[in-house]
């Protein structure tokens, strides 16, 4: 059975005593369970796999992984070489981020028990200076792999859908963020899992009011066009 973030009762109690649009959002789509992987070295290699592709295409580089190694850890993914670990199908780059990071595994350059028992700050801090991992995928990693509860992440873009989609704002800017941010601490991660599902259409009547983004080329013919003298 997959490993699924934990919450119940009492982080959407909690959530709902704080925020009524929010506690309609959690009424009608119920529970949610999403699936996270407790292990911090094949987490962050995970995510390093899945950064601007598909998903589908993610989970066949992961699957391939796993078929070859057994399990996905720092010694098997050291030895295997950038060559290899290309030929599952992730990019040059995406390569060499991992084998940078098995290496650094394996030597204890790099401790994943010391980074699960830092406070959420120390340990985006950590994970983020590793090759090819940013704020947000360490972020993610707190979420899925660590199940920190109060992760809420400025840089995910379905979060701030999610918002402008339940509070019919145009636009998150970082002071409106911070806003929510304090309202649904301590269980900041269990509302992002709600945030997503309306990102993702779990409430059809719920749009986004974001403005609609002009066509680049349209705007420059519109531009052109009335830009055009005409000559009697």
């Amino acid at each position: 059975m997959a490993n699924c973030f934990e919450y119940g009762e009492k982080e959407t109690e909690y959530l709902k005593s704080r925020d009524a649009r929010l506690a309609e959002v959690i009424d009608k789509i119920g529970h949610i369970e999403r699936e996270t992987d407790p292990d911090l070295f094949s987490s962050v290699v995970h995510h390093i796999i899945g950064q601007q592709i598909s998903t589908k295409a993610q989970a066949t580089i992961w699957q391939r992984m796993r078929e070859s190694f057994g399990t996905v850890d720092a010694r098997s993914v050291a030895n295997a070489g950038i060559d290899r670990l290309q030929s599952f199908g992730m990019t040059f780059r995406k390569a060499e981020y991992i084998s940078d990071f098995a290496r650094k595994a394996e030597s204890g350059e790099f401790d994943p028990n010391a980074v699960e028992h830092m406070s959420d700050e120390q340990a985006i801090s950590e994970l983020a200076a590793l090759k090819g991992v940013g704020v947000w995928t360490a972020e993610m990693i707190l979420l899925f792999c660590m199940q920190r509860p109060d992760v809420f992440s400025y840089g995910d873009l379905a979060v701030l859908r999610g918002l402008r989609m339940v509070y019919r704002h145009r636009k998150i800017d970082k002071k409106l963020f911070e806003k929510y941010h304090r309202r649904f601490s301590p269980y900041c991660s269990v509302a992002s899992l709600y945030l997503w599902a309306v990102a993702g259409g779990a409430i059809p009547e719920l749009k986004d009011p974001a403005p609609k983004k002009t066509n680049k080329r349209q705007t420059a013919a519109k531009t052109k066009k009335n830009s055009i003298t005409v000559r009697t």
